[in-house]
């Protein structure tokens, strides 16, 4: 016997001789609706009350609807990636990005110490293109002019020395005045020594040397710190 739910349109094959004459409540085990469903032939069974059927469990409870001939298709679900290893990888190259950056900044901006630290590093900072002094000692305003002095010709050379560190540094005691043709040979030099001794950072102390008769060839000068004997 075949019972098709009125609401849904469910099919469901039972046995008929479940079914006393009268008929008897059944319940669509897919949408849950309750009908009377009559006999399709006289069976003497006695008709059943209303208590049993609010009390017995409906016909359909629990059974399975005939499957259909539409088959589903199901696409496989993909495990996922943890995302803790991930997110552990890149807060790794993060840090190791961040961490690099720091010290390209760091050694460039505090070359000028790192020099003076490590005379060596000025090498590098050359072929890089960044001029650095070792001594942490530096020329400022140096300047020139002739004067005349019981009738000869004096050069007065005029300037400062300066701490550019950011610590107190002795300041090298042989500053070498070289002169210079046009083609920049060297063609005369002298040394003079500073009138201090130490500096603390950013402090300067101005100096003056004087030569007299400079060679009239003379078109450049140069002032820089040098070993004795140089």
């Amino acid at each position: 016997m075949i019972l098709t739910c009125p609401e849904c349109a469910t099919r469901y094959q039972t046995d008929e001789a479940k079914f006393p004459p009268a008929g008897r409540q059944v319940r669509c085990a897919k949408c849950g609706n309750v009908w009377h469903q009559s006999a399709p032939v006289t069976v003497a069974e006695p008709e059943l009350s209303a208590e049993t059927v609010a009390e017995a469990p409906p016909l359909f409870d629990g059974m399975k609807a005939p499957e259909t001939s539409a088959r589903r298709t199901y696409a496989p679900t993909l495990p996922r990636p943890a995302l803790g290893p991930v997110l552990a990888i890149a807060a790794g190259w993060i840090g190791l990005v961040a961490i690099v950056l720091a010290i390209g900044y760091s050694a460039v901006r505090y070359r000028q110490e790192i020099s003076v630290i490590w005379p060596q590093s000025a090498d590098v900072y050359s072929s890089l293109g960044m001029n650095v002094n070792t001594h942490g000692i530096d020329f400022r305003g140096v300047d020139y002019h002739r004067e005349s002095e019981d009738g000869q010709i004096v050069l007065a050379v005029t300037g400062s020395i300066i701490n550019a560190g950011t610590r107190e540094l002795p300041v090298p005691q042989n500053v070498r005045v070289t002169l210079s043709d046009a083609a920049n040979h060297e063609i005369y030099h002298w040394t003079f020594t500073p009138n201090v001794t130490t500096l603390k950072p950013g402090q300067t102390a101005p100096f003056l040397t004087r030569l007299s008769s400079p060679p009239a060839a003379a078109r450049r000068l140069e002032v820089r710190f040098a070993t004795p004997g140089t």
